[in-house]
């Protein structure tokens, strides 16, 4: 009879929190890869570890019993796990769990998969490992897993088809750069009833190449809390990213933005709806900017020059309720220094260059109740507007992270042809003297907006 299932513990695992057992666990995984494919089950302990390189037919099984631990010494993490695709990003490259061109390969079980973020990065070494990274890899399931305490980002699924991620519990609120689920030039992918928490963006939908588009993505029943956004996509846009649907998603304490859209290097974001949405203290419940820039932190690997502005179209956000309660009146941090929002960096926001407008996009049954509080003139008179960065330009210019500050208490849209805003109801807690909402720049088809 073949044998489907293995145990590293035969191969010389100990499981006591204390050896390493990374050389036992990859053993139990090559040799379920040789016997054609098969489930490697960790029970009964801690199981201490490095890079694991993941391969075609063989699912990694964590049981409750059990935890994968990172191992806390850095040399036990090789090269030869890609990268991570931010330029200046160099300290992420290394990675704990990993697969390139595989098939048929998971990640599942009730168990525990912990970063160890503390120990990283060790004295000497920049490194701060993510936990798990899948180059051009098809038909991948992540599922019922606790993903703990990542050094980095938590996933990063590349260049990838049909993936499942599913049944997740996600913290990663240790680090900067605490990510939860991010995808890069993928097709076919599937979330669902996933918790994230994290320090950065709890779910990204990136396309850093032409070559492989990110497409067919379904987000359904999930909850988002983050320091930065609950859900991001672009900012790394070389390529296209479409045919994205998000329902029935609950967020709380996001400190930045929930929806957020970002058209940056070039490429398009088209046809994305978001609907059946709850958010309770989000400061910017919905962000979106069709522009071109290029730096140091913003920047996929291999743009070296700004790209002409791509498009941005057919953006349908609706039934959504955004409430504020009173721990929107305080300014929000990451870790200590870094803004994140305040009463006056607030709002929904929609923004492009005048002659790159964003097109059709749709609010329906909005109803966004803010702290408010805000004076007018305790905010800067003029705002930037976004310019076409590949020539002259003011020194201040709109972008993704400028201006600081909201110049409409509820919502500032410029520059979309072809708006509808249908049912949307808007109530300030407190006060605010700034302009309830601002219109500008726009073809209009419909304006349905209620102040109460």
């Amino acid at each position: 009879m073949m044998k489907d299932s293995f145990d590293p513990k035969e191969y010389g695992a100990v499981a006591d929190g204390i050896a390493v057992d990374t050389a036992a666990i990859q053993k139990a995984i090559d040799v379920c890869f040789e016997a054609g494919g098969g489930t490697v089950v960790l029970a009964g302990g801690t199981f201490v570890s490095g890079t694991i390189f993941l391969k075609s037919n063989v699912y990694l099984q964590v049981n409750p019993s059990a935890v994968l631990l990172a191992n806390p010494d850095i040399s036990d993490y090789p090269d030869g796990t890609h990268y991570n695709r931010y330029i200046n990003e160099q300290d992420m490259d290394k990675c704990f769990i990993y697969a390139e061109n595989a098939v048929n390969i998971g990640v599942i079980g009730q168990g525990e998969i912990n970063g160890n973020a503390e120990s990283f990065p060790n004295e000497g070494s920049i490194y701060r490992p993510m936990m798990m990274r899948f180059l051009r890899c098809t038909n991948i399931q992540v599922k019922g897993l606790r993903l703990y305490n990542s050094t980095a980002w938590t996933t990063a699924f590349l260049d990838s088809e049909n993936i499942w991620c599913e049944d997740l519990d996600i913290r990663n609120d240790r680090k900067y750069n605490g990510d939860g689920l991010d995808y890069d030039g993928c097709t076919n992918v599937f979330i669902s009833n996933c918790k994230i928490l994290g320090t950065d963006d709890n779910l990204c939908l990136q396309a850093s190449s032409k070559e492989y588009p990110m497409k067919n993505v379904h987000i359904v029943n999930c909850h988002f809390t983050s320091i930065c956004a609950g859900i991001r996509i672009g900012l790394k846009s070389v390529g296209d990213i479409s045919a994205v649907t998000i329902h029935n998603c609950t967020f709380e304490n996001v400190w930045r933005e929930g929806i957020k859209l970002e058209c940056t290097e070039g490429g398009s974001i088209t046809d994305i709806v978001a609907q059946g949405l709850v958010m309770r203290n989000v400061t910017r419940p919905v962000f979106m900017i069709l522009n071109n820039r290029l730096d140091v932190i913003g920047s996929s690997v291999g743009l070296e020059v700004i790209p002409e502005i791509g498009t941005m179209e057919r953006i349908t956000l609706a039934d959504i309720t955004a409430t504020d309660d009173e721990e929107m009146q305080h300014t929000h941090y990451r870790f200590t220094d870094d803004v994140m929002g305040s009463p006056s960096f607030n709002g929904i926001r929609i923004d492009a260059c005048d002659s790159y407008p964003i097109r059709d996009v749709t609010l329906r049954n909005i109803t966004y109740t803010f702290i408010g509080g805000v004076d007018k003139e305790d905010i800067p008179p003029a705002y930037p507007k976004v310019w076409d960065m590949r020539y002259n330009h003011p020194e201040q210019v709109s972008e993704n992270y400028y201006p600081t500050w909201s110049r409409a208490a509820f919502m500032d849209i410029r520059n979309v042809e072809r708006l509808t805003l249908e049912g949307i109801k808007l109530h300030a807690i407190n006060k605010d003297t700034r302009a309830p909402y601002i219109i500008e720049n726009c073809t209009v088809f419909k304006q349905e907006i209620v102040e109460y």
